[in-house]
């Protein structure tokens, strides 16, 4: 079966898109193809002529690459507007509960900061959008990419809010809280951008 691995290895270099997703995939390729020629060994061909029969049949790489790309692509678009409504907000809360502090110590809001923070929220809303669009049989072809950028933007968005409200603030006084920010930032940007990332990988791929 070697050249069934090399197939489903081939097939899997073409591919980009949430990598649970794309395992699951390929693995389901790999048994279909096993399945094929393991009938057809039974039916009475040899082995290896067997294997070829079966992926001669599926179609190559190149041929199945392109409908595996859309499926993939579909669910890196709905990763990416998971990710942006499980950080943004998270982040929206903690930069409030910031802006209430610097209210209580006299410290005039952040222009800036609020600017950042309105940017993290339109971008969740347009993740909230995907998700509903993305239940739709019929997907716009844009909207990977749209969705891709938007994650960008406001993983872009994360750390300068979060820089803006700390230069705001007293860290003598407010450092606990301006940590607990800062992280939950760091981990947020993380996994926004990677996933926006490759959102924008799986748009330029499906083209």
């Amino acid at each position: 079966m070697n050249a069934i691995e090399s197939y489903v290895e081939e097939l899997a270099a073409e591919l980009r898109g949430p990598a649970r997703v794309k395992a699951r995939m390929v693995q389901e390729i790999r048994d279909g193809l096993a399945d094929t020629a393991a009938a057809r060994v039974e039916a009475g061909l040899p082995p290896e002529e067997a294997v070829r029969d079966a992926v001669r049949e599926f179609g190559t790489p190149a041929e199945v690459a392109p409908s595996c790309q859309r499926e993939l692509t579909l669910a890196q678009t709905r990763h990416t507007a998971f990710a942006l409504l499980a950080t943004v907000p998270a982040l929206l809360g903690c930069w409030h509960l910031a802006w209430t502090v610097g209210r209580d110590q006299g410290i005039p809001p952040s222009q800036t900061a609020q600017l950042l923070a309105t940017i993290a929220g339109t971008a969740a809303v347009v993740g909230f959008a995907a998700l509903l669009i993305t239940r739709r049989l019929s997907v716009p072809d844009r909207l990977p990419l749209i969705m891709a950028w938007t994650g960008t933007a406001a993983s872009i968005a994360m750390p300068l809010t979060t820089i803006a409200l700390a230069t705001a603030l007293p860290l003598a006084d407010n450092w606990p809280l301006l940590l607990i920010i800062a992280a939950g930032t760091a981990a947020a940007h993380s996994a926004l951008a990677n996933s926006a990332k490759t959102c924008r990988e799986c748009a330029e791929q499906a083209r």
